[in-house]
């Protein structure tokens, strides 16, 4: 985190800015989609640098910042932003699971931002995860990945970070693996018992959100 921190600017507004525009005109005349972005992050400094380094591309715009699951769904359906970055250990007991799997049905893609990600890839609840701690340069990289992916781009996989995993990558080599060789019944079952544990995680934190 402390090679983010650093690169905060002095004076930064502590404020969530929301643009509501989404294209900008470029030298020439051509005009560029703007990509927008919400922030869950509990943790204050890391978020407004985040946010920071986002907005030093001027495509990039972040809609607000979320600590928890409550405040995520609510910008999210009132900004409608392309993206989401969400960290999986939130505010008042807020899963990132749960946080990503409500803003995939307003039409939200997330990218989850964590040093604890599951072993495993789950496309249906992120594009996938940049690890912590990562670097500016990491986060410039990934967000290029996550638009490729959100605009229907063809990605080029040399730019992608060391630390950034894309789910649906890992998905296509782990069934182009499990058409070559069968799963061992340990591995196979180490699998199931994992994704049951997030389904569970899951499920936990939607009933706490939707009863609490």
């Amino acid at each position: 985190m402390e090679s983010l921190v650093a690169n905060l600017a002095a004076g930064d507004s502590n404020e969530p800015a929301f643009h509501k525009e989404s294209s900008r005109l470029q030298p020439g005349g051509e005009e560029t989609a703007v990509l927008t972005i919400l922030v869950v992050e509990d943790e204050p400094l890391f978020a407004q640098t985040l946010k920071h380094l986002i907005e030093l591309n001027p495509l990039y715009i972040v809609t607000d910042i979320a600590v928890d699951s409550m405040e995520a769904i609510a910008s999210a359906e009132e900004r409608k932003p392309d993206l989401a970055l969400v960290d999986l250990q939130l505010a008042h007991g807020s899963s990132g699971f749960s946080v990503a799997a409500k803003l995939n049905e307003l039409g939200v893609a997330c990218l989850f931002t964590s040093g604890k990600a599951p072993s495993f890839p789950v496309p249906d609840l992120a594009l996938g995860c940049l690890l912590k701690p990562f670097s500016q340069e990491d986060l410039v990289r990934t967000l290029k990945a996550a638009e490729d992916i959100i605009r229907g781009r063809e990605a080029v996989r040399p730019s992608r970070p060391e630390n950034l995993r894309i789910y649906a990558d890992e998905e296509t080599a782990e069934e182009a693996a499990s058409s070559t060789m069968l799963p061992t019944p340990d591995h196979s079952m180490a699998r199931r018992t994992m994704r049951d544990r997030v389904a569970r995680l899951w499920r936990h934190a939607h009933r706490r959100r939707s009863f609490g």
